[in-house]
């Protein structure tokens, strides 16, 4: 009766995964014992640990170990467990560090980046002010007497005040952007009319730097929903960029045609091109190109940047085809029916 009570005792205590055993302690170290009682899962073998019940039971000792393996393996478990978490730890920390190092090292990029944007910006804002500042104390002075070259002065001046607004309102427009606070106004528009009033503007500019230029307009373009300033803000920033960078052959193309319900605009250069792998950044603010006569070339580096958030924001797109040493084509491409909560959204 003893026997069996015990035995349910034990069952019930044991379970899964430890297995318990009473038996007699004469039996201690032996090879072979005989257990007044085991608990479920028992089976065979030797305790992992064992105790005497001298103070209760006189001459009965109970025995541990646990179902299916063994303290050794408990234990190389427990090593092989802590080794692998270890190893997820440190994992993590040098995932981290290299996470850390990239976007610090990103941080670092930009920080460059924004000290070249003042330095250019700079260099930009004082070489039309100087030139203003020039020709209009000459004429102040009167110093010039033939009717044409005041006239000539007189363009030239106005040439870079034209070139100073432009470079101004860049960065304005950058500053709106960046701020969320940029607004578009869009109304019915002849964009035919408007590319040619924009590149009148600037013919005298082309001329004067020797360049050979094709304008190809297409008759009968419908009217588009457009920001007029803002499409001849994108229009003036490609022109300039192709006035820049043109070393060599120095040819400059804009044309305007319809295409897939589209207007397009596109502006060609045989200028110094742009690599493949930096096609895909040169819409990125501030940057600019490796190619040396770009970095002998000062500019803000936000121009192409805002000709793909002004072409986003009329639900079009912009795209780039370029081979290095042979020049490059902008094609800016704006639907003839955009999706007006598009536009309006992302204005």
């Amino acid at each position: 009766m003893l026997k069996e009570a015990v035995n349910q005792k034990l069952s019930e205590q044991g379970g899964n995964p430890i297995a318990m055993m009473i038996y007699p302690a004469e039996y201690e170290g032996r090879g072979e014992m005989k257990p007044v009682a085991t608990s479920t899962g028992w089976g065979e073998g030797k305790p992992e640990v064992a105790r005497k019940f001298d103070d209760v039971f006189h001459g009965l000792a109970l025995g541990i170990k646990y179902q299916g393996t063994s303290v050794e393996q408990l234990g190389a478990n427990w090593m092989h467990r802590n080794f692998l978490i270890l190893g997820i730890l440190s994992l993590l920390i040098v995932g981290g560090l290299v996470f850390t190092k990239h976007i610090v090292g990103k941080e670092m990029a930009l920080a460059r980046l924004k000290s070249d944007f003042v330095s250019n910006v700079s260099h930009e804002l004082r070489t039309p002010l100087a030139l203003i500042r020039l020709y209009a104390e000459t004429l102040e002075l009167g110093r010039i007497t033939t009717r044409e070259k005041k006239q000539e002065y007189y363009r030239i001046i106005r040439k870079e005040s034209e070139r100073l607004t432009a470079l101004i309102n860049n960065i304005l427009d950058f500053s709106r952007i960046e701020a969320g606070r940029k607004e578009y106004e869009f109304r019915e528009t002849d964009i035919a009319d408007l590319v040619r009033n924009t590149l009148d503007s600037y013919r005298y500019q082309i001329e004067q730097q020797g360049f050979t230029f094709e304008e190809k307009i297409d008759s009968g373009l419908p009217a588009v929903r457009i920001d007029r300033e803002a499409i001849a803000r994108a229009l003036v920033n490609l022109v300039n960029n192709a006035l820049k960078y043109s070393d060599g052959e120095k040819f400059l193309g804009v044309k305007l045609y319809r295409a897939n319900g589209s207007v397009k605009l596109e502006v060609v250069d045989r200028g110094i091109g742009i690599t493949r792998r930096e096609q895909s950044k040169i819409f990125e603010k501030f940057y600019r190109t490796g190619d040396p006569l770009v970095h002998n070339t000062k500019g803000s580096g936000l121009g192409l940047s805002l000709v793909r958030h002004i072409t986003q924001a009329h639900g079009g797109e912009i795209e780039v085809e370029s081979t290095p040493g042979r020049g490059s084509k902008f094609i800016l491409s704006l639907p003839l029916q955009p999706n007006r909560s598009v536009s309006e959204a992302r204005a």
